[in-house]
């Protein structure tokens, strides 16, 4: 099947590569020239463990291309993937500026049937203003061609996007013409053989299922912190509480983690969009509003600790930050707890020491030269009168604990991801502090 892909963000290119991998002939579109030329030399200008080799097979294989023309890509795909950016607005609302832009291009250059399938992340309503975008570029050429609209949610977690894709738990259709519902179904048959994932569905149920599921785990997030925090005041363990409540299979065990806060292009935004969706037909999420609050007290967890322990004024202190990627296995830096965190620190008058093992260089767009940037997690510590870990990275979870404590000027850690036990950290001579751990 010939698809085009517009967009090369996250999930263009992850959409894109995966299709092409099952055989299909796929064309990425994006208008950033830079983005295309660093492609077609063979880079990729996200990290996302595993897409470089299937994006190179497949462009050795000739079934995956990068362009800037729009009438090629265009011309190329009977489907059409919108997967471009839609940031929050002033409002928190979803801007669809680039969604909209997308459609009347198609709508403009078309000259056969398409599938035109919302990919991005879109409010209610969104598959009706692309319709009619696309029905108003071609009213004005004065031609009548035939075309469908489909929402096509992702549900892909950055750092396993690929997994994710290949091997979906759900396949959600948004359609509500036959051939536009064929069309997607055979897309999609080849990755799931093993069962029936897909859940088809009325287009404005499929714009919403995305936003759901996205705020329901956030609320999750929030709501375990909150626990966490009420554990500290009560002298109970949270560990023990997550257990606990993890067990019953009602909850389970997922999204159960309490810690520094969430962050990332997704939960923030989205949850802002649904709440700013809310608002546009009267109404207010008080749930959600509460788990965004939550969320934005959370992520000063660690400079309270650290202000409860050293005073208000940090000048001449020096931290260590371990992890500043919103979480593992991406060197994404959006909306990142350890943002907040680093600026909150600065602002008190510390100084600041960083490693992350893939984010270095993003850091540097955003706090350039204000902190200081470390080789290796240990070179970090040197001097520092606390560690605070701010993403789980694999490689922090067993650290030498001895040579910890001889690095830092103070032995303290405080663990904003909850990864080590207290007892243990503790029979190294090294304060522990972690969220809602006794």
């Amino acid at each position: 099947m010939k698809i085009t892909v517009i967009g090369t963000g996250y999930v263009g290119l992850v959409t894109g590569a995966c299709l092409a991998e099952y055989g299909n002939d796929v064309v990425c579109l994006d208008l950033d020239s830079k983005k295309i030329d660093l492609l077609k030399a063979g880079g990729i200008p996200i990290y996302e463990p595993g897409l470089d080799t299937i994006v190179a097979s497949n462009v050795a294989a000739g079934r995956l291309r990068f362009t800037t023309d729009v009438a090629e890509s265009v011309q190329h795909g009977t489907v059409q993937f919108i997967a471009v950016g839609t940031p929050p607005d002033e409002d928190g609302s979803a801007d669809l500026k680039y969604v909209l832009a997308a459609a009347r291009n198609i709508g403009r250059l078309m000259t056969d049937y398409k599938v035109v399938v919302d990919k991005s992340t879109v409010p209610v309503g969104t598959a009706e203003k692309v319709k009619e975008a696309i029905a108003e570029e071609l009213a004005a050429r004065g031609v009548k061609l035939e075309f469908s609209v489909a929402s096509n949610p992702e549900f892909l977690k950055e750092g396993a996007a690929v997994e994710d894709f290949m091997r979906p738990d759900r396949i959600v259709i948004g359609a509500e013409d036959e051939r536009a519902i064929h069309v997607m179904k055979a897309i999609y048959h080849p990755f799931q053989r093993n069962h029936d994932r897909t859940l088809v569905m009325d287009i404005r149920s499929a714009e919403l299922t995305k936003y759901a599921a996205n705020a329901m785990l956030a609320t999750r997030i929030s709501f375990m912190n909150e626990i966490a925090n009420l554990a500290e005041k009560l002298g109970a363990d949270v560990e023990h509480v997550r257990r606990g409540i993890g067990s019953d299979p009602r909850i389970g065990y997922h999204f159960l983690y309490p810690g520094c806060g969430y962050g990332g292009s997704c939960f923030p935004k989205d949850v802002q969009a649904l709440q700013q969706t809310a608002v546009e037909n009267g109404m207010q999420l008080k749930v959600l509003n509460a788990v965004e609050s939550v969320n934005e007290g959370q992520k000063q967890v660690l400079l309270h600790k650290l202000i409860s322990r050293f005073g208000d004024d940090l000048s001449g202190k020096r931290f260590a930050v371990w992890g500043l990627a919103f979480k593992p296995r991406t060197d994404d830096m959006r909306e990142a707890p350890s943002l907040v965190l680093i600026e909150a620190l600065l602002a008190h008058g510390a100084s600041v020491v960083a490693f992350d093992p893939v984010a270095m260089t993003e850091a540097r767009r955003h706090l350039g030269e204000r902190i200081t940037y470390a080789t290796d997690p240990i070179n970090a510590l040197e001097g520092a009168d606390a560690l605070l870990i701010v993403t789980e990275w694999k490689q922090f979870q067993v650290p030498d604990f001895e040579v910890v404590k001889a690095k830092l000027k103070t032995p303290l850690i405080l663990d904003g991801r909850n990864l080590y036990e207290p007892a243990f950290v503790r029979q190294h001579g090294l304060e522990y502090d972690a969220i809602g751990r006794r």
